[in-house]
């Protein structure tokens, strides 16, 4: 109980967030600084929105681990402070150059900066993983205010759309689709007592039931309170792995909605000479199609969630976000979640993979054996296109030949 006590002390007070209710949702415009907006109409099981395309990278590297970053890799942490969003335009060479200059270095992180509570020093363990913590918040914060805008924006339901709620421990998830949704969905729904075990709960019970509340079905005042007060959690991906963990998916496996939704006009557009069955079904979708097709400024069919931005998914540079975990270290980053929380002793995150399980995961060996199919100038597009999912989470660049 001291332990959830002094966890909630440390997370440090919450500015509060002016909010702006409207009957219909806003339309999110978050930027990206390397690339220029688009119009094309979004497509998800849930809402229609327009697209805006932001950055890509390849997925050749491990991430850089916070507490093992070059002088190389600090020149991409030196910006400060947290912002709404980020200025459009694409960014030259000799560009980023003169920005990574004339940024000032970060102040290295301490027990003393860290305002580390005592018993937490006494747990190595922990000490650590808090520490990793602050480091990845304060790279999203120096990263955002970077490139913030100068308009003030406010969070609207649509900025927390995708966000869980689970009341009894205060808890807020945002859902990044190929990054362990699935399993967070089980482990919220056994908080919530719908469920004794995650071990319990179907694929399509987690994701069609209805089961969980969002954010955004609250009124002004509910949602304001619960970003105030409850621990806020974002878990993210290496950007390529996802993609790639997406289109295996999605387009690798029979799918009555995607095939139909986005295969058929993928086909029509990028494949010469296509058959009929191919126009059909909208079955067989290559990945060279798929890249053609996510980073077409004209796409035939508009964005999904399993290959959105995550800064755009979840407004990390809006939201106040208290936890930043990856899925690479997923296993201890999640149990970490819930020992903070106070969740139940015998409620661990479930590793299991329930959809295509005699598959081997997406990995970057794998991701880099989609990836060497483009022409290193398609790697570089895609790299853009999520360049402000690699900066604000820090994850390396995947080729050695990108800028």
């Amino acid at each position: 109980m001291l332990v959830i006590i002094i966890y909630i002390h440390f997370l440090g007070s919450k500015p509060k967030m002016k909010i702006k209710h409207t009957a219909k949702m806003e339309q999110c415009t978050h930027h990206n600084p390397r690339v220029q907006e688009e119009g094309s109409q979004s497509v998800s099981t849930a809402v229609q929105d327009k697209e805006i395309t932001s950055s890509l990278v390849s997925p050749m590297q491990l991430p850089v681990f916070e507490n093992q970053i070059s002088k190389k890799k600090s020149n991409y942490k030196e910006l400060q402070g947290s912002s709404p969003d980020v200025n459009l335009g694409r960014i030259t060479k000799r560009r980023r150059k003169l920005l990574l200059k004339s940024s000032p270095l970060p102040l290295p992180i301490t027990n003393t900066t860290l305002g580390l509570p005592s018993v937490l020093q006494k747990n190595k363990n922990l000490s650590r993983l808090y520490k990793i913590q602050e480091e990845r918040k304060q790279l999203m914060r120096e990263v955002c205010t970077k490139y913030k805008s100068s308009s003030k924006r406010t969070i609207t339901p649509y900025h927390v759309a995708r966000i869980f709620v689970e009341d009894k421990h205060k808890l807020l998830y945002c859902e990044v689709p190929k990054a362990g949704c699935s399993n967070w969905k089980r482990v919220l729904m056994v908080l919530n007592g719908l469920a004794s075990s995650t071990k319990d709960i179907q694929h399509n019970t987690v994701h069609y039931g209805n089961h969980l509340k969002r954010l955004d079905s609250f009124d002004r005042k509910g949602i304001s309170h619960r970003l105030d007060t409850y621990t806020k959690v974002l878990f993210v991906r290496e950007p390529f792995e996802r993609l790639v963990s997406a289109f295996r998916d999605k387009f690798e496996h029979p799918n009555s909605y995607y095939h139909p939704i986005f295969g058929k006009p993928i086909i029509s557009k990028y494949r010469a000479n296509a058959s009929r069955a191919a126009l059909r079904t909208g079955a067989g979708v290559t990945f060279k199609e798929f890249i053609q097709y996510l980073l077409d400024v004209h796409k035939p069919v508009g964005m999904d969630i399993h290959w959105d931005h995550v800064s755009r998914l979840c407004s990390p540079c809006l939201i106040n976000y208290d936890f930043i975990g990856k899925f690479e270290t997923m296993e201890e980053d999640a149990n970490f979640v819930l020992h903070m929380i106070g969740a139940p002793k015998n409620l661990t995150f479930p590793s299991f993979k329930d959809r295509h399980s005699s598959e081997e995961r997406t990995t970057i060996k794998i991701t880099q054996q989609y990836f060497a199919q483009l022409a290193p100038v398609e790697r570089q597009s895609a790299y853009d296109f999520y360049y402000m999912d690699y900066l604000i989470f820090n994850y390396s660049k995947p080729f050695n030949d990108l800028y």
